[in-house]
């Protein structure tokens, strides 16, 4: 037995996990047709081979017609649910690793316009902020009806073999219930705290009384929803206290805080840049005072905090979930003594962000998440040792490096730059966004450990490259931003990336003209703000900053909002002229027909990047695919075989934004899947 905190056995009830290690409830939006079939199966299995003790699937799995998803969530109201979570649950339990499911309604935290168009239901007519549907104040054969499909889809639940479930009770129609916020019944439902909770009872005896005292049924909840009028701590307690007393509640999993805005969920589920696991001690106070199986997962993105969480008594199992998303194998590299190998989390979002724009989760470093179907997390070795010379050290060229190395290739990188990183290195220089260098260092790191060689402050020409006879060359030059998009005055602007390199001061009223709507403006908003600047913001979109998703745009607005920073969409920079010792910027619109004119000191351009690719034209010639990607095999996962001039002495790719300018993941996914197979 080790003597490792996380690798103390925990006894649920009956159910023994092998470890304190767990994946919380989390919707990663991979079901087809509302179902966990191939690909979800896949993501839950890869985790359970690696050594997890339990996964939680389906964050947010709808109980009822009337709680349709916004994003996509298993649908727990259909009977052919269980077959594929019988299948899911099998192959996991093969791997020792138990399986739950989180069960909820939405309530008000949906739209009427999805599915069936049937109506949002709460206990009030208060909209939530985040998804705009006025809801139906529930009635007495709602409840009813509502009770009933939370029994039945626990029944099946049971059915499929799954060790429990989980019932969502913060942000969702439970928690809706609990907050005075939200509840405007009155009678049995509404009113006193006893009356608020009486659905959640209502619930869990309906349900007990399908799947019996032995199956393993929690609650999910907030503790304390920090909102003037909400729940309070005390009140927290008081509800933590009750579902113990129960006796139909099996453990609590704590969150801290209110979900309704983007700003209340990014407090919930901190990101880069915030601090981390803010609630762990707070979730310690209610297994303190309960004295019952508590669990909690709230930015917990190092071994060494789990560690801490489990060894100082706070919490009985602790989720490491968005981390699992970064490296699936976190608890198989501990037990091998290579924990300073594990792929670190850092905090980008990319993950929750994707899945509130409608889109599947990703992993912003990890292109295999979500994708087990079709990329390796570990790569094969290669029958035939190459060599591979890839020019760029950023995060593509990095991951080209790392796994040519893993596959067995004998790899030189080139890099212009002291150092590797690439505009990674540009981002980090906001604070907050420090932690995105992790990304660049696990890379480095695990280069290093396979004997990739590194030629820094080497700026590679076709000589260079062609000297040491490779047999593939990858260019991973990146690019360079892009600010002549104006009729008139172009070489009067700066870009983003002057004021984060400091190669451009920044004035005192500045004009920030973003047209890519990505990061980078917004860091050189802060940079340029944090001096006392005025600054504004401009974009011709119809919000600002869209590549920018909700949650990691919370940061960054905290920051602007108390700075004089003022953001203006709809309208586009045409032209810029001087006037004295003043700038004159003049103001156009996409819907045509006005003008207008800005007197500032200093106008900065964010128009992304184009490519650094004259290395890529001047070897174009020599290679033998010139160039080419097969796009069918690189899907497929088939080594690249065109050859339009078999005479040549090397294959040629580039990748990343030497391609287009695109982003981080783009970068990483463009280098495993051409490189994986070379």
């Amino acid at each position: 037995m080790s003597s490792d905190p996380l690798f103390q056995r925990y006894q649920l009830k009956h159910l023994t996990l092998k470890n304190r290690l767990m994946i919380t409830s989390h919707e990663p939006a991979y079901p087809e047709d509302g179902m966990p079939k191939e690909r979800y199966r896949a993501y839950h299995v890869e985790r359970a081979r690696a050594g997890v003790a339990l996964t939680m699937t389906a964050g947010s799995a709808s109980v009822a017609r009337d709680s349709p998803p916004v994003f996509n969530n298993i649908l727990a109201w259909k009977d052919e649910v269980v077959g594929w979570m019988k299948g899911l649950t099998d192959e996991c339990h093969e791997h020792g690793c138990a399986v739950m499911i989180q069960l909820t309604h939405l309530g008000r935290r949906t739209r009427w316009d999805k599915a069936d168009w049937l109506p949002v239901v709460s206990p009030g007519h208060e909209r939530e902020p985040s998804h705009k549907a006025f809801p139906k104040k529930v009635e007495d054969w709602d409840i009813a009806r509502i009770i009933e499909d939370y029994a039945d889809a626990a029944e099946r639940m049971r059915d499929a073999g799954l060790d429990g479930i989980e019932l969502q009770a913060y942000g969702h129609l439970m928690d809706q219930f609990w907050s005075p916020l939200t509840n405007d019944l009155d009678g049995p439902y509404g009113g006193s705290l006893d009356n608020r909770l009486r659905f959640t009872f209502d619930t869990l005896k309906a349900i007990r009384a399908r799947v019996g005292d032995d199956f393993i049924v929690g609650v999910r909840y907030t503790g304390d929803e920090t909102l003037v009028g909400g729940l309070t701590r005390s009140d927290g307690l008081e509800i933590s206290r009750r579902l113990k007393d129960s006796g139909m509640v099996d453990f609590l999993n704590v969150a801290k805080g209110h979900i309704d805005t983007d700003a209340g969920l990014t407090d919930v589920i901190p990101v880069q840049g915030m601090r981390s696991a803010p609630h762990l001690d707070f979730a310690g106070e209610i297994r303190a005072a309960t004295q019952f199986p508590t669990f909690h997962a709230a930015k917990i993105q190092d071994v060494a905090t789990a560690r801490h969480a489990i060894a100082s008594g706070k919490l009985d199992m602790v989720g490491m979930t968005r981390a699992h998303m970064a490296d699936p194998h976190i608890v198989a590299k501990i037990l091998r003594g290579e924990e300073g190998r594990i792929r670190p989390c850092v905090g980008a979002n990319y993950c929750l962000d994707r899945i509130y724009q409608g889109s599947m989760a990703l992993c912003l470093h990890n292109p295999a998440t979500g994708r087990e179907l079709e990329q390796p997390h570990v790569v094969t070795r290669a029958e035939t040792r190459l060599r591979v010379v890839v020019v760029g050290a950023g995060p593509g060229g990095l991951e080209a490096a790392r796994v040519a190395a893993e596959r067995g290739h004998d790899v030189i990188v080139y890099e212009a730059a002291n150092d590797p990183g690439g505009q990674i290195r540009l981002t980090a220089q906001t604070e907050r966004r420090a932690e995105m260098m992790q990304i660049i260092q696990w890379r480095f790191e695990e280069c290093a450990r396979m004997g990739v060689t590194f030629r820094f402050n080497a700026f590679a020409d076709a000589d260079a490259v062609l000297a040491v006879n490779p047999d593939v060359v990858i260019i991973a030059t990146g690019g360079l931003p892009h600010t002549e998009v104006l009729a008139d005055g172009a070489a009067l602007v700066v870009s983003a990336w002057d004021i984060l390199s400091g190669d451009a001061r920044p004035a005192e009223n500045v004009l920030i003209y973003d047209d890519a709507g990505d990061y980078a403006a917004l860091q050189a908003a802060e940079k340029i703000a944090a001096t006392g600047a005025r600054v504004e913001i401009m974009t011709r979109d119809r919000t600002f900053a869209p590549e920018v998703m909700a949650m990691s745009l919370t940061p960054s607005m905290r920051v602007l909002q108390q700075h004089d920073v003022t953001f203006t969409v709809t309208w586009k920079l045409d032209a810029v002229r001087r006037d004295g010792n003043k700038l004159v910027a003049r103001i156009g619109s996409d819907y045509g027909g006005v003008t207008r004119e800005r007197h500032v000191d200093q106008v900065v351009v964010n128009h992304g990047t184009r490519p650094l690719d004259d290395l890529y034209f001047d070897l174009r010639d020599g290679s033998s695919n010139m160039g080419e990607v097969d796009y069918e095999d690189m899907i497929e996962g088939r080594p690249q075989t065109v050859a339009p001039n078999p005479q040549g002495a090397y294959q040629l790719f580039r990748i990343g934004d030497a391609v287009a300018a695109r982003n981080t993941h783009a970068a990483i996914y463009d280098a495993l899947r051409l490189t994986k197979v070379i």
